[in-house]
């Protein structure tokens, strides 16, 4: 009797801690979205979409498509590494919302609030939705690992005279990094001891065939991001330069925490660039890129964000094994 007493403070305090959540979410989301959407030129957006050809607006939207599933299969690997039995058909929608809202308002909202309630509304228990988000993040950064290391140590970006860095020295951060990279696979490989207990949570060392797909995954959701701008600039373009910069403003973005990266993306391009092309050219093509990659997957992940919080109860109740 005793026991059934004191769960029901408990329970009480859960209901009202969700409750809350809910509440949260509700405002937090539109109030960061009105904030965000204020500061876009919707004219300069527009003007600079209709100077592209529809063919090539089309080539470079589908990209974008084909990046946002590839960022998806982060979860879905994440899925097989945990065992957790949600249907890829719910992973896959919980997913693109919650990177469309990462790119676009901050990693605190999008990347790590959004997905654990909306994980958690499908079924799984915290410690489950945890190991799913940090197989998440480090797919994402040891795929930048590889790619960028490979691309800096290559030489394939030239700094202006006078970066403090110079080319010398990226060339050897761009060294320093796939030896990070290949350490992680071989720790993954070769390591004796696979788990740590980290307060509540057990962090687990992924096989190193699992760590080489999620190198790989990784690699190539950069990649198709860069496509993305590299399409919309003029034909003189080089691919390894556009996406070189693209990954040295995006750990520039991290480091400021600018959502989107606001000003730092055209910063980054136009000082490195500017002299292999106009920069009315660069500029049309960043915009573009946001325009693209940024701002039309927000409108469609709105919108799968209402339907996924409306139907959420019949998914979960749909789900046989509803956690891991």
């Amino acid at each position: 009797m005793s026991d059934a007493k004191e769960s029901k403070p408990a329970n009480r305090r859960m209901r009202w801690a969700k409750g809350a959540l809910t509440l949260f979410f509700f405002i937090a989301i539109p109030v960061l979205l009105y904030f965000q959407l204020r500061n876009i030129d919707w004219q300069e957006v527009s003007g600079a979409l209709r100077d592209y050809p529809i063919w090539l607006l089309v080539g470079a939207f589908g990209v974008a498509l084909l990046s946002y599933l590839t960022y998806c299969c982060y979860d879905l690997l994440g899925r097989y590494y945990t065992g957790h039995k949600l249907p890829v058909r719910q992973v896959i929608p919980l997913v693109f919302v919650c990177y469309a809202f990462n790119l676009n308002l901050n990693a605190l909202v999008g990347g790590v609030a959004l997905r654990f309630r909306l994980y958690s509304r499908l079924g799984l228990d915290v410690p489950t939705i945890a190991r799913v988000f940090s197989l998440s993040i480090i797919t994402n950064w040891v795929g930048y690992l590889w790619l960028a290391g490979a691309v800096f140590a290559l030489g394939m970006v030239q700094l202006p005279e006078g970066w403090a860095i110079g080319n010398v020295g990226l060339r050897l951060i761009g060294v320093a990094m796939v030896i990070a990279a290949v350490m992680y696979v071989l720790a993954c490989a070769f390591s004796t001891r696979r788990s740590w207990q980290i307060r509540d949570q057990t962090i687990e060392l992924p096989s190193w065939k699992l760590a080489l797909v999620q190198a790989a995954v990784g690699a190539l959701n950069w990649s198709l991001m860069a496509v993305i701008i590299w399409l919309l600039l003029p034909a003189e373009a080089f691919y390894p330069s556009v996406l070189g910069v693209l990954l040295i403003s995006s750990i520039a973005g991290v480091i400021t925490h600018i959502p989107a990266g606001l000003g730092v993306l055209e910063m980054i391009f136009l000082t490195l660039l500017q002299d292999q092309m106009p920069k009315s050219s660069l500029l049309a093509a960043l915009i573009g890129y946001r325009a693209i990659y940024f701002l039309m997957p927000l409108g469609i992940a709105l919108c799968v964000y209402l339907v996924l919080e409306k139907r959420a109860k019949t998914m979960r109740s749909a789900n046989t094994v509803p956690d891991g």
